[in-house]
C-alpha cells in the first residue's frame, strides 16, 4: 500500500480489474482478449473475475488467456446476484486501483495505462465514471439471440472511436444530463467502467449490498455510499469501454429495476431518491428544490413530512403525510395515536411520491391533510402510488375548527 505522502509500493499491483461473470461466455472471451492487449504491462495488472457458476466451458475460457493475463477466478455457485458476485471478486483484489469492468466490455489497448496515469498515479482519492460505449442503442430493447463477432471485429471498432473533439459516446456525457450529474453524480455511475482506490473500499467497508436482486439501483446505491465517504465521483469522458450485445429480456430487467429502486428507498428514504423513482433524475433535478420548500412548509417547524406503516385494528395500515421530529424521525403523538397500542411502527421521512412497500402490501392507506398542501402534480403521484400498494386509500378531510 501507499505510505501517508501517496508514495506507492514498487511491487504493488497498480490494477485490479474486477469483473462479475455467470453464463456470458462469448462477452467475456472479447473482455478477457482485450485485458490481454492491454499496453500497461501484465506485471503490473491483474483480472479478478468472480463467477456464480462452475462451469468448465469458462475454465477454458480462463485457460486459453492464461499465458497473457494474470487472471484470478473466483468460483461459487448460486442464482445470478451482481453484488455478490462482485464482491467475490473484490475480496481478492490486491491492486492498487479496483477497475470495475462488465463481463459484455471490450476496453481499447491504451485504457488500464491511460486511467492510472491520469488519474490515480499520484494516490488521489476519487472515483471515476467512463463512458459505455454502444450501450444507449440497445439499453431499452429486448434482444433475442445475437451475434457476437470475433474480437478482431471489436478492436478495429474501438480502434475507430475517439472522445477528443467527437460526440459523446455515452448520453450521461450529453447536455441534458449536465444539470442532473452535477447536482446527483452518484444516480449516473455505472459499475460497467468504473474505478477507484482499494483502499477506499477496504476503509470505508464499500461492498456492494447483496440485498438487491437482478438488474438495477445496485450501483447507483454503491455510488451513493461512495459520495458520502466525500470522495469525487469523476464523470471522465476519455476513459470508455465498449458494449458488447447480448441477449435481454428489457421487460424483465425493468420490472427487477423497479423492486430494486423500492428495495434502494426503503434503505435510504431521501426526499432525492424517491422522486427519482417517480420522475426520473432529470426532473429531479428540477422540481427537488421547490418540493423540498413545499413539504417544509407542509410540515411546520421541528417536523417533516413522512410515511408510517403498523396496525390498526389488526390490519395493516400506512399513513402518508405523516408528521415526524424533524431529527428522530419519530411519528408526532397524533399520529401513533392512529395505530393499535404498541403496535410497531416503520417511519419513514418520505413524501410518499415514492414507497417502498411491495404492491397491494397494505390493507389500507390513509392520505393526511398534509398532502394538500403540496402542488396537485405531486399530490397526483402520491395518490398513484398509495393505489398501488393499498387495497383501500383514503383521503383524510382536515379538521374542522
Amino acid at each position: 500500500m501507499g505510505d501517508d505522502d501517496g508514495e506507492v509500493v514498487m511491487n504493488e499491483l497498480k490494477c485490479s480489474v474486477v469483473i462479475p461473470y455467470r453464463q456470458r461466455l462469448r462477452n467475456v472471451n472479447i473482455a478477457l482478449a482485450s485485458l490481454a492487449e492491454q499496453t500497461m504491462d501484465r506485471s503490473e495488472f491483474e483480472v479478478v473475475v468472480g463467477a456464480l457458476e462452475h462451469c468448465s466451458e469458462y475454465a477454458a475460457a480462463a485457460r486459453a488467456h492464461a499465458d497473457r493475463l494474470n487472471l484470478v477466478t473466483v468460483m461459487r455457485d448460486g442464482e445470478w446476484n451482481p453484488s455478490r458476485a462482485r464482491n467475490l471478486a473484490l475480496r481478492h483484489a490486491t491492486g492498487r486501483v479496483v477497475v470495475l469492468l462488465d463481463a459484455d466490455m471490450a476496453a481499447p489497448a491504451d485504457f488500464l495505462e491511460h486511467l492510472y496515469q491520469r488519474y490515480f498515479a499520484h494516490g488521489q482519492r476519487v472515483c471515476v465514471v467512463g463512458q459505455m460505449a454502444g450501450y444507449d442503442e440497445i439499453m431499452e430493447k429486448d434482444l433475442g439471440a445475437v451475434e457476437v463477432p470475433p474480437w478482431a471485429h471489436y478492436r478495429d471498432v474501438l480502434a475507430g472511436l475517439d472522445t477528443d473533439g467527437e460526440p459523446p459516446l455515452d448520453r450521461r456525457w450529453t447536455g441534458r444530463y449536465a444539470p442532473a450529474t452535477v447536482r446527483f453524480p452518484w444516480a449516473f455511475a455505472r459499475t460497467a467502467v468504473m474505478a477507484l482506490p482499494r483502499s477506499l473500499v477496504t476503509e470505508h467497508g464499500l461492498w456492494f449490498d447483496e440485498g438487491f436482486q437482478g438488474w438495477g439501483a445496485e450501483d447507483q446505491e454503491w455510488a451513493f455510499r461512495i459520495h458520502r465517504t466525500g470522495t469525487p465521483i469523476l464523470m471522465c469522458r476519455d476513459v470508455f469501454a465498449l458494449h458488447v450485445p447480448h441477449p435481454r429480456d428489457a421487460r424483465a430487467e425493468e420490472r427487477s429495476a423497479q423492486a430494486n429502486r423500492r428495495y434502494y428507498i426503503g434503505k435510504w428514504p431521501r426526499l432525492d431518491l424517491e422522486m427519482a423513482y417517480a420522475y426520473g433524475w432529470f426532473e429531479t433535478a428540477e422540481l427537488y428544490d421547490d418540493l423540498r420548500r413545499q413539504v417544509a412548509g407542509a410540515a411546520g417547524d421541528g417536523r417533516t413530512l413522512g410515511v408510517v406503516r403498523g396496525t390498526a385494528d389488526g390490519r395493516t395500515l400506512l399513513v402518508v403525510g405523516a408528521a415526524l421530529d424533524a431529527t428522530a424521525h419519530t411519528p408526532a403523538p397524533e399520529v401513533a395515536a392512529l395505530f393499535d397500542p404498541g403496535a410497531r411502527l416503520r417511519a419513514l421521512p418520505l413524501v410518499g411520491v415514492g414507497l417502498p412497500d411491495d404492491d397491494g402490501s397494505v390493507d389500507e392507506c390513509r392520505l393526511l391533510p398534509a398532502v394538500r398542501r403540496l402542488d396537485p402534480v405531486h399530490r397526483e403521484t402520491i395518490r398513484r402510488e398509495a393505489e398501488r400498494v393499498a387495497a383501500t386509500v383514503v383521503e383524510v378531510e382536515p379538521a374542522v375548527a
